[in-house]
């Protein structure tokens, strides 16, 4: 990255460029120029291993697309609290949501406080987005926070976004258990959308065993990483209803040509799905 590009860390006494950042590495593989050497070098080490890799993270940035689209086009959803959100690389939360709807309000939340404080320069709006630190382990901070408590309305339908974000979080801390106090908070005709990395079915012993290889040389750097089995991702959206095609790999969730899956190198590795509350 270029010294005074749009994340140059000299106004940051504490911001460590030497370390690969999640937020920076999925901003590489994705193309963007908010990131440092120290992340494309760990997305190159990433390549050498698994070269098909930036392909999960453009199939998940497609999979945010038709989610978003769906849900302000087709389910009418007016207000999001994005999760996990990242840098606000091209084809983000707010940019896809108001594409159809300029009304719809988005919260985004990231633990990170340089993301954060970027991406609140670029994007925040007084009336229709703004963002927040917050850690998704720590669920009830985020819902009691007082920029989501005047940005959304908990008597309305919430659009609840969890693009890529569990797969980070550790069995120690309870995956299960947070998305039960989220789905808790949502109001009836809430929608949880989530995607996140899964262990390939025992039916591909090969592949299977590549995949957990691959969960070592990401979890150190990163902090951690989870490829979990279906069953276990599915039970993130409780008892809500799942919207047709269910959980699937994420070039099958409504692809823009019927029957048609996106990248299906990485098929096996990503999937996602959207539900409804009754």
């Amino acid at each position: 990255m270029a010294a005074g590009g749009p994340l140059g860390g000299g106004e940051y006494p504490d911001f460590d460029v030497s370390k690969p950042n999640v937020a920076r590495v999925y901003d590489a593989m994705l193309g963007g120029k908010d990131n440092f050497a120290a992340d494309r070098e760990f997305v190159a080490e990433i390549l050498r291993f698994a070269p098909m890799a930036p392909l999960g993270a453009i199939s998940n940035r497609q999979f945010l697309r038709r989610v978003v689209q769906y849900l302000v086009v087709e389910a009418g959803v007016t207000q999001f609290i994005d999760l996990g959100s990242g840098l606000p690389t091209q084809g983000n939360v707010s940019e896809v949501a108001h594409q159809f709807n300029p009304r719809v309000r988005i919260v985004h939340v990231d633990n990170d406080p340089i993301v954060c404080t970027h991406s609140k320069a670029l994007l925040a709006d007084a009336e229709t987005t703004d963002f927040i630190l917050g850690d998704v382990r720590r669920p009830r901070e985020i819902l009691t926070d007082s920029v989501v408590e005047s940005m959304i309305d908990f008597g309305q339908p919430v659009g609840l976004l969890l693009f890529a974000v569990l797969h980070h979080v550790e069995d120690s801390d309870h995956p299960e258990r947070i998305m039960a106090a989220l789905r808790a908070a949502m109001p009836s005709g809430s929608y949880l959308a989530i995607s996140s990395l899964r262990l390939p079915g025992l039916e591909l012993p090969e592949q299977r065993a590549l995949t957990i290889e691959g969960e070592k040389l990401m979890a150190g750097p990163l902090g951690g990483m989870r490829w979990r089995e279906d069953s276990e991702i599915s039970s993130w959206f409780g008892d809500w209803e799942l919207v047709s095609p269910g959980l699937v790999p994420l070039g099958d969730w409504r692809p823009p040509v019927a029957g048609h899956a996106l990248y299906p190198e990485i098929q096996q590795s990503f999937s996602g799905g959207v539900a409804r509350k009754r």
